[in-house]
């Protein structure tokens, strides 16, 4: 089966939820509208399509490889990359003046989206590189942006994040790589970093590696960790003193290059600071919030993947008659009630954590953009609120929809061959890497939350009780059951964040318990908010007489979010504000 990018669902929720029209408006995004977008998307669908999506099997069977080293990606992989520079795409959401094409993250989106369903294994060079410019972009000198962000745009260079080592997984506290100063002020690097994604390959000249290290004489903690730039060659065209000395065997995203690299066995790696010294966990920060959205358009993607495979095997497996006697024979498994249920499961996470990102990242526009310093940091808290939200949601439904892609298969899901397994393998990393969920449900608690008294939270819900109203005031079935639903969980929601603003302070244990369901919660009730939103101008458009096959699924689908997913939230509230207690009762030596 191969993959078809759902271009006019990406478009709807631009022009109807996310408004690329108005962040046309936006100065430097004067021809970003809708006109461009379609544009933009249907390029991406092609490529992605014709050259990307063909190499996702063969670079699960036949991974990249560690030699004498070298790393070797998976055949096509090299070449698909060269055309994905030459085509622009890496550079799609960077400034003109670096030599990418300046379109806005609502646009990039939806292209990032695409490339990683196509192949999240390829996708991940790409995600990496976006985080290193935007590093640079932010804490660079204009020297430093001038003589590395160019070449990562045309695709000479990659980027890559050096965080973990062997001791500092998610407290970087605990970083232990060290960096000398040197009297030209540059600075050499000693220490090993693991799991660095595309950390050595084959498919550019250079690596820009963006290094977490402690300069000699810093203070212990977070507060004495410094960002570098140390790439692979340096400028003279010699190697620099970093080595991969090997590439990790894993469960999924196999041809991904995960790599060890060992810093400063040859004297020392020769590297330069960006921006002050001991600031660098703020420069990182960065560089993970970037990836944390793009992770969570993986999740979307990789979901979106493994429903349309299923799809495709439900219209064509014929297995038993129909429970309700419609066919006197059997059918394909597409009839059946509880198929068409995992299914429907499948398509309304997916559409509905594609929404939450996309009006995401149309808030990130603004809060950049906007010609008002406060609707800009209105929109900057907005977005803050979302990235937790995109990546923990994201990555979780995207485990259930490949799982239930599997389950859809049935006997055949279990076996590699049918292909429908990879998709669940590859999900797993998404909960995981920059930050697991529960990672992302402690800034949402503690930054996002806990910090301005739930502040954010309760104007998210005054916009969703706005579109309440709307639901209210039109008596279609659809509209009053959706209604019902998000009124329930928008009160579920304002009932958690009271606890949790509430009660941070006082019951930490109480509340940290219960994070990651909070997470789930505000995230269920946003996207359900933004699939109301969609069933209220699907309504509009399809009374106007237009498109009536779309809309009508689009219909369908928030209806069932609404029943099936939406009615969660109340589970979640009660975990929440009461199951605390439950979490930490037993004895730790009783487990």
């Amino acid at each position: 089966m191969t993959y078809r990018a759902p271009v006019k669902d990406m478009l709807f929720v631009m022009k109807e939820l996310a408004g690329i029209d108005a962040v046309a408006t936006l100065p430097g995004y004067e021809d970003a509208g809708y006109e461009t977008a379609a544009a933009v998307l249907e390029e991406c669908a092609k490529f992605n399509e014709g050259i990307v999506a063909p190499t996702n099997w063969a670079g699960d069977q036949q991974p990249s490889s560690f030699r004498d080293g070298k790393v070797t990606t998976t055949p096509g992989f090299k070449e698909a990359f060269r055309q994905f520079a030459e085509g622009g795409w890496q550079g799609l959401q960077h400034p003109s003046a670096f030599g990418g094409q300046g379109l806005p993250k609502l646009i990039h989106a939806a292209c990032s989206e695409m490339v990683n369903s196509a192949n999240m294994s390829f996708a991940l060079c790409p995600l990496l590189t976006d985080g290193a410019v935007e590093a640079l972009l932010t804490a660079g000198t204009a020297e430093q942006q001038q003589r590395f962000i160019p070449k990562m745009l045309d695709g000479s260079w990659t980027g890559s994040m050096n965080l973990t080592e062997p001791q500092a997984g998610s407290d970087l506290s605990l970083v232990r790589t060290r960096a000398e100063p040197q009297p030209d002020g540059s600075y050499k690097l000693f220490g090993t970093k693991i799991f660095i994604t595309y950390g050595e390959h084959d498919m550019a000249d250079n690596i820009v590696h963006l290094v977490l290290a402690r300069v000699v004489g810093a203070p212990e903690g977070v507060k004495g960790i410094s960002l570098f730039i140390c790439p692979k060659v340096l400028p003279d065209g010699t190697r620099n003193d970093v080595h991969c000395v090997s590439i990790e065997h894993k469960l999924g995203i196999k041809a991904s290059p995960t790599a060890v690299l060992q810093y400063g066995d040859g004297g020392g790696a020769v590297a330069e600071l960006i921006g002050q010294e001991n600031r660098g966990l703020e420069y990182m920060f960065i560089m993970m919030n970037a990836a944390r959205y793009g992770v969570g358009i993986q999740g979307i993607a990789v979901a979106e993947r493994a429903y349309q495979k299923a799809v495709a095997y439900a219209r064509d497996r014929v297995q038993s008659r129909p429970v309700d006697g419609s066919l006197n024979a059997p059918a394909t498994i597409i009839h059946h009630p509880d198929v068409r249920r995992m299914l429907m499961t499948m398509r309304a996470y997916t559409e509905g954590c594609r929404a939450m990102a996309y009006v995401a990242a149309a808030a990130y526009d603004a809060a950049h953009a906007h010609g008002d310093a406060e609707v800009r940091k209105q929109n900057h808290a907005f977005y803050e609120f979302m990235v937790p939200l995109v990546k923990g949601l994201s990555t979780e439904m995207s485990l259930e929809v490949a799982s239930l892609g599997v389950q859809v298969h049935g006997g055949m899901g279990f076996i590699e061959e049918t292909g429908a397994a990879q998709y669940l393998r590859d999900a797993k990393i998404l909960t995981i890497y920059e930050g697991t969920t529960a990672i992302q449900a402690n800034d949402l608690v503690g930054r996002k939350t806990a910090r301005d008294g739930g502040k954010t939270a309760r104007a998210i819900a005054a916009q969703i009780e706005a579109t309440e109203r709307d639901l209210e005031s039109k008596d279609t079935p659809a509209c009053q059951a959706m209604w019902q639903r998000l009124r329930a969980g928008r009160r579920a929601f304002l009932d958690a964040v009271e606890f949790v603003a509430g009660q941070t302070k006082a019951s930490p244990n109480a509340v940290f318990a219960g994070s990651v369901n909070y997470l789930l919660l505000c995230g269920t009730v946003v996207a359900g908010w933004q699939m109301a939103r969609a069933l209220l101008s699907a309504e509009d458009r399809l009374a106007a007489g237009e498109d009536a096959d779309f809309m009508r699924a689009k219909i369908a689908t928030a209806r069932f979010y609404a029943d099936h997913i939406l009615v969660k939230a109340g589970g979640f509230r009660d975990a929440i504000v009461d199951g605390g207690d439950a979490v930490t009762a037993m004895a730790l030596e009783a487990f």
